[in-house]
């Protein structure tokens, strides 16, 4: 009976020392941002010459975006994506870490099928009313107003 209890006491310890210790190793790489997900929204604008550039739905939907973080292929859905051409991206990574490459803007405009800088030359970005630098490496988050402006 004690040697049962005893075998039963190192399991459990066993059992809940291991998940500790891989939650920590994971939580410890400096480019996860989440363990468990994110559903964020930033708003993207791009402007050539004052004029405002749709972008259009339904980026990162469709089976050609298999492969891509946090596909879903119940959905044939990027992570990633549009829906309409209102300038949302819908961040809905759902399960799991996500990492700071996941979420960077230039990953939108990989699946979108465009180079950040094709759309003519002098290029200024703002977030959140703030001039930025980042450009392709700016890492989107929730309710960000991003703003592409090119000569």
């Amino acid at each position: 009976m004690k040697t049962n209890l005893i075998i039963v006491g190192l399991i459990v310890i066993l059992l809940f020392g291991g998940i500790w210790w891989s939650r920590s190793l994971q939580s410890s790489d400096p480019s996860v941002i989440s363990m468990q997900g994110i559903h964020w929204h930033p708003e993207l604008a791009i402007f050539v010459k004052g004029e405002r550039i749709e972008i259009p739905e339904n980026v990162g939907i469709g089976p050609m975006h298999a492969g891509m973080p946090g596909y879903d292929a119940s959905m044939q859905m990027a992570a990633m994506h549009t829906h309409d051409a209102s300038g949302v991206i819908h961040l809905e990574f759902m399960r799991g870490p996500v990492h700071q490459n996941d979420v960077r803007l230039g990953q939108f405009f990989s699946m979108w099928g465009k180079d950040i800088r094709s759309f003519g030359s002098n290029m200024r970005m703002m977030v959140n009313g703030a001039e930025s630098v980042e450009y392709e490496n700016y890492m989107m988050r929730d309710g960000d107003k991003i703003e592409l402006h090119y000569e």
